[in-house]
């Protein structure tokens, strides 16, 4: 058990904690590809208002705030607009994660830039752990956190997500957002069961691909070459997390929601080349947009 983490030593003065480096190749890898990663479709849409995301929106465009698409500020608006719906989707994230008190720590695995750390706290008034495999983007959520003056509250770690230095029964709640397809599941969920209080709530919003499709399909490969990731299939998700102790209390298939998203970014400038797998696998059925909340049993 390592003292120094507890919330008594979680203060102003603390320099980020950085644990001894990736466990594997690929991990070193993931880190490297996170710590280069500067595309605008992040930096851009969480320069709309601070929040730095990873993940992407849900819920239906506001055609009203976009305006006329010949408006000079049409691409200001459509920036604007998708960083909306990347906010509404960790709103609904944070909405699952059950009764939250200003006391509780929670536990972002594969935190990123720090933006659903931030919602995290301005809802709750809680402390937030974040852990990342990139340096980059710890230091980033970490000056963040500084600049709002909620650093006392809200940290980023540099640690593999399968092994983090929290101690056992610790959090009162913890979540994936977009990020457990960097990982085993098995591995992935040991941990949260480990560090969840009993009665604790587990979240994950994530894609996976859809077992009554066969196989992944083309969409799905073309996705984890782009990230460099493995996607998990519905079902491996709900077998890994009855091994450990995680029982689902809500399954919400967030599909449907997250398309009219892709389908707006599809039109901005700041397209990545990965859209139309995402629109054609989420048409198609082969691939799925969930939301899984479980308790720590």
């Amino acid at each position: 058990m390592d003292s120094s983490v507890t919330s008594t030593e979680f203060t102003a003065t603390d320099a980020p904690v950085r644990i001894p480096g990736p466990a594997t190749p690929y991990q070193g890898d993931i880190a490297r590809y996170w710590d280069g990663e500067a595309r605008p479709v992040n930096l851009r849409l969480g320069d709309v208002d601070g929040l730095y995301h990873h993940h992407y929106g849900i819920g239906d465009v506001d055609d009203t705030a976009l305006g006329d698409p010949q408006d000079s500020e049409y691409e200001k608006k459509l920036i604007a607009e998708l960083h909306r719906l990347e906010s509404a989707q960790a709103e609904v994230l944070l909405g699952h994660l059950g009764d939250i008190g200003s006391e509780d720590t929670l536990v972002d695995a594969g935190c990123g830039r720090g933006g659903s750390m931030v919602m995290a706290h301005q809802r709750f008034g809680c402390k937030v752990e974040g852990v990342t495999l990139s340096a980059k983007q710890a230091d980033f959520a970490n000056r963040r956190a500084h600049e709002l003056r909620i650093q006392d509250h809200v940290r980023a770690r540099v640690c593999n997500m399968l092994a983090t230095p929290f101690e056992t029964g610790r959090a009162a709640a913890s979540w994936n957002n977009e990020s457990s397809m960097y990982v085993d599941l098995q591995d992935l969920f040991a941990e949260h069961s480990r560090i969840l209080k009993v009665g604790g709530r587990y979240v994950t919003i994530t894609g996976c691909w859809n077992p009554r499709y066969g196989q992944p399909s083309k969409w799905v490969s073309q996705i984890n070459a782009h990230f460099e990731c493995n996607i998990h299939s519905r079902r491996e998700y709900m077998r890994a997390m009855a091994d450990h102790r995680l029982v689902p209390q809500a399954v919400v298939d967030l599909t449907p929601d997250t398309l009219p998203y892709w389908e707006l970014r599809a039109t901005s400038s700041l397209v990545t080349g990965i859209e139309d797998a995402f629109i054609n696998s989420y048409k198609d059925g082969s691939f799925q947009y969930l939301l899984i909340a479980a308790d720590r049993v």
